[in-house]
């Protein structure tokens, strides 16, 4: 089992997070984006049809469609009823349950630093769990920093 960080700092999650949507599934993949609050499950929504002009990322929020079919879905929890294996946490906050996926993103920003701390200490001491903390470099390119 995978967790990345994503520390937010130059690239604002309304950035990051369609490209790794978009990667996970070109892969294949599915992917499942948590969000506690529903206005910003909302926002992820409309984010997601139209954060470039020629794109396309199929996607539902949970509950509006049939959430089995759906390579993207955007919930308020942690239950991947479209079947993803990959989970994105964007809300700052860490969940344990996104370990029962084989890879999870974490996005938060300065806000949530403490928090996001706290979660990485708490998963260095879990047997199959390998943690990466991403960063930006000053031309704002995500490089590995552990």
């Amino acid at each position: 089992m995978q967790v990345d960080f994503y520390h937010l700092v130059h690239t604002p999650l309304e950035r990051a997070l369609p490209q790794i949507a978009e990667k996970v599934v070109a892969s294949g993949a599915r992917l499942l984006i948590v969000a506690a609050a529903p206005d910003r499950q909302a926002a992820l929504d409309r984010l997601l049809w139209s954060h470039t002009p020629d794109s396309f990322l199929p996607h539902a929020v949970a509950g509006t469609a049939d959430d089995t079919r759906q390579p993207v879905l955007i919930a308020g929890d942690v239950t991947p009823a479209n079947g993803a294996r990959h989970v994105a946490l964007v809300d700052g906050e860490w969940r344990d349950a996104a370990l029962d996926f084989d890879r999870a993103f974490h996005f938060f920003d300065d806000d949530h630093i403490a928090a996001a701390r706290t979660a990485w200490k708490s998963l260095a001491a879990r047997d199959g769990v390998e943690r990466r903390y991403w960063k930006q470099n000053d031309a704002g390119r995500w490089e590995q920093a552990s």
